[in-house]
């Protein structure tokens, strides 16, 4: 599932959902929105910047979620 594969990688980095949100240049309820479950479908550009941020290919995040 996207929202536990997200959190799982900030976690590994050592973010809080603020410094995830500051450094994928998204909002910090978007951050918590996906975490939780409630935002399903999430833009491409979301979760590039997610991607990035964690370290991550989007290719990789995409596969491990799906």
């Amino acid at each position: 599932m996207l929202a536990k594969k997200i959190r799982e990688l900030r976690k590994k980095k050592g973010y809080s959902q603020e410094k995830l949100a500051r450094e994928a240049d998204v909002s910090y309820n978007t951050v918590v929105k996906l975490e939780s479950g409630e935002s399903k479908h999430p833009t491409i550009q979301t979760m590039a910047g997610i991607a990035q941020a964690l370290g991550v290919s989007l290719d990789d995040l995409a596969k491990e979620c799906s």
